[in-house]
């Protein structure tokens, strides 16, 4: 695994076919590691929240999950390609294929009541031996040692945690010494897409970087803050990217 770094965060640029195979191998040797990922709105609240970096500071996997970041990757001179930007709604099958292969046991939290486990359903459909327990996401703190003591009877190999930015990754900082799972996921609405709660973005979108816009037309109320302001905040470590790129390149100049 190559790391890089941009806007000021580590990067793991990896395909699905790879992600899978770190979530084999952390099954197979009995590993507790954190996947996370990275996009433009979560890398502005990285830069704005302690506790969203002590998170990324514990993950063993963080990949890419922006379009916008492979296009500035590229600029600053990195060659990664398309497939390196992973996003769950195309994860998610080649995730559940794989855990039915290896037998793995998966449990979803997040969600509005109701959400996840329709959205099991759909997948206990099309995947008849997937082994697969939720819980909403709607839950009081003093609900927390419950939802533990129920991912601790169910023993899941896979957590997927799908609260929203930054609760999932707060929820698994402050309950990571009671996680057993061998691969933490932060998984934001994936079962909302596949509930049908959200609509699906056209995949031509996603692969193109115009996913943002479907988005935001779907959830105008939701997303215009994350999608119109906030990528303009990160316009200073842009620059300092940049000018990184130049002082490396005046430096080579003079060697």
């Amino acid at each position: 695994m190559s790391r890089i770094r941009l806007l000021d965060v580590t990067v793991d640029p990896l395909s699905i076919e790879e992600l899978n195979q770190f979530i084999a191998f952390a099954i197979e040797h009995q590993k507790h590691w954190i996947i996370a990922n990275h996009n433009l709105h979560s890398i502005y609240l990285y830069h704005r929240d302690q506790k969203m970096r002590q998170f990324y500071e514990q993950a063993h996997v963080i990949h890419i999950d922006s379009m916008p970041l492979i296009y500035w990757a590229r600029i600053l001179g990195y060659k990664l390609k398309r497939e390196q930007r992973v996003t769950y709604v195309d994860w998610i099958h080649p995730l559940i294929e794989a855990a039915v292969v290896g037998g793995w046991r998966v449990f979803y939290l997040g969600g509005k009541p109701g959400v996840a486990a329709l959205a099991a359903e759909r997948l206990r459909q099309q995947y008849p031996a997937l082994q697969i327990a939720t819980r909403d996401g709607y839950f009081q703190p003093e609900d927390n040692t419950a939802v533990l003591a129920e991912m601790v009877h169910f023993q899941p190999h896979v957590l997927m945690v799908g609260m929203g930015m930054p609760r999932q990754e707060h929820w698994i900082l402050e309950n990571l010494d009671h996680l057993t799972a061998n691969a933490i996921l932060t998984a934001g609405a994936c079962f909302d897409y596949i509930a049908g709660v959200i609509p699906t973005p056209p995949r031509w979108m996603g692969r193109v970087g115009l996913e943002w816009l479907y988005r935001l037309y779907s959830e105008p109320s939701r997303l215009a803050r994350r999608y119109l302001l906030e990528p303009w905040a990160l316009l200073p470590v842009m620059v300092r990217d940049l000018w990184q790129i130049a002082r490396r390149g005046r430096n080579f100049d003079t060697q």
